[in-house]
């Protein structure tokens, strides 16, 4: 069990670098493109990400994978609240810059939330299904860049934009759940409709 909190720690950890950088940059087509590092480096170490992980529960979704999941998602909180934090207080002109982010979010009705959760959560599935099956990171460095320029929510990045900000209420939780709400439905949307066509 601590090995999947742990890797999900570590993956957290990454997603706060990438988070990092789009925040730093200036210009936000660097800054998306940029971001890919995150998840470039959580695949090939392996770690365990909630948004890389959940689409393929259609395929597979037995205790272990459940557990995998679930743990590997405690981590993936911990991780970029800590990570979060230590750039808060470290660079504070990020700290600023996830504010004024965050504020923007939370101006968002839960259902728009959703949708761009979902639509970030089929990118993430995409990704990661192409790294896994083509062993290329071309989805990685295609995917990540749209579902930031597009305006998505990926959770756990937010997850670091709000800790990075210090702003914590009733209402980022509630943020929060329903991206990752979205995330998981968008990213199991294509492997069930696969199964589906499959037996038809």
């Amino acid at each position: 069990m601590l090995k999947k909190v742990i890797s999900g720690a570590a993956a957290g950890v990454l997603i706060c670098l990438g988070g990092g950088v789009f925040l730093a940059c200036e210009n936000r087509y660097v800054g998306a493109v940029m971001f890919s590092v995150a998840l470039l480096c959580i695949c090939l170490k392996g770690y365990s990400l909630f948004t890389g992980k959940v689409g393929f529960l259609p395929e597979k979704h037995g205790k272990e994978e459940w557990s995998v999941l679930l743990l590997g998602l405690l981590g993936n909180l911990l991780g970029t609240v800590a990570g979060g934090y230590l750039m808060r207080f470290g660079l504070p002109k990020l700290g600023e810059a996830a504010e004024a982010l965050c504020a923007a979010k939370l101006t968002q009705p839960l259902y728009q939330t959703f949708v761009r959760g979902l639509f970030c959560g089929i990118l993430m599935y995409l990704a990661v299904s192409i790294f896994r099956d083509q062993k290329t990171i071309v989805g990685i460095l295609f995917c990540i860049p749209v579902f930031i320029l597009s305006g998505f929510e990926h959770s756990i990045a937010d997850m670091f934009y709000f800790a990075a900000s210090g702003m914590v209420s009733l209402r980022a939780f509630f943020f929060l759940w329903v991206v990752i709400l979205g995330n998981s439905v968008g990213g199991m949307l294509l492997p069930a409709l696969q199964k589906i066509g499959g037996k038809a």
